[in-house]
């Protein structure tokens, strides 16, 4: 678009800024800025443009995203694209311009609804986070601590699995089995973050479970919640 502008002018031996504006129906401001970049910014500008049409094949899902929850920041928009979509060639200046423009005309979300949190009825939720600990000292050796912390949501009662190794899904399984002999019985449900041992990915809400774990929790009664990505406000407590 800036080439074609700067040719129609050089063409038209100084055409009109108003006879190019109504030719290829653009304001006379946009005209006028474009006359006087000089190569670099064209290049800068049209750069920008390729990043541009590189978003706009996920833009139905980043509006969905900010929609959802309008102060996700542009870097964390570009993390979840790349955890759903695979690696996307956008820097980060690219993807917080166009945040921008594009925040700067959706809908946001309406008001947000708040379940109850169940604390007053025991025996309902339990919270479940793994999580590391680097550079414990076990026989005079730093070791890679891993662990899972269990919280049952009423009586704040915990148990916590550890491990040398990382934890897989068997390991995941045992952990659980051990926490739910501690409490003396199973909780209805279990709320977990995005982990990979237990959700495998998550378009629009629509969760692909670990397979293996599902089965598990299937079988030993309980229901998985999982809260959504980048949104510690749906982890409950």
């Amino acid at each position: 678009m800036i080439h074609k502008i700067k040719a129609l002018y050089d063409e038209g031996n100084g055409s009109s800024i108003r006879a190019i504006s109504e030719q290829l129906k653009l304001s006379r401001n946009t005209v006028r800025k474009y006359l006087r970049m000089d190569e670099e910014e064209i290049a800068i500008q049209q750069d920008q443009c390729e990043r541009y049409k590189e978003l706009d094949k996920y833009r139905d899902y980043i509006v969905h995203l900010l929609q959802t929850y309008p102060r996700l920041s542009a870097i964390k928009v570009k993390r979840k694209l790349r955890e759903k979509m695979g690696k996307i060639k956008v820097s980060n200046r690219s993807m917080r311009s166009y945040v921008q423009q594009l925040k700067e005309t959706i809908t946001s979300r309406q008001q947000r609804y708040y379940e109850p949190i169940l604390n007053h009825v025991p025996g309902v939720q339990c919270q479940v986070d793994p999580g590391e600990l680097r550079g414990v000292m076990i026989g005079g050796v730093e070791t890679t601590v891993h662990f899972v912390v269990f919280v049952l949501s009423y009586s704040r009662l915990m148990y916590v699995g550890l491990s040398r190794n990382a934890i897989d899904t068997e390991c995941f399984i045992k952990m659980h089995d051990a926490a739910f002999r501690y409490f003396g019985g199973r909780p209805e449900e279990c709320v977990y973050d995005q982990t990979k041992l237990v959700v495998i990915s998550e378009i629009f809400r629509e969760l692909t479970l670990n397979h293996r774990f599902h089965q598990y929790a299937t079988g030993a009664g309980f229901h998985i919640r999982a809260c959504e990505g980048y949104d510690p406000e749906s982890k409950e407590k």
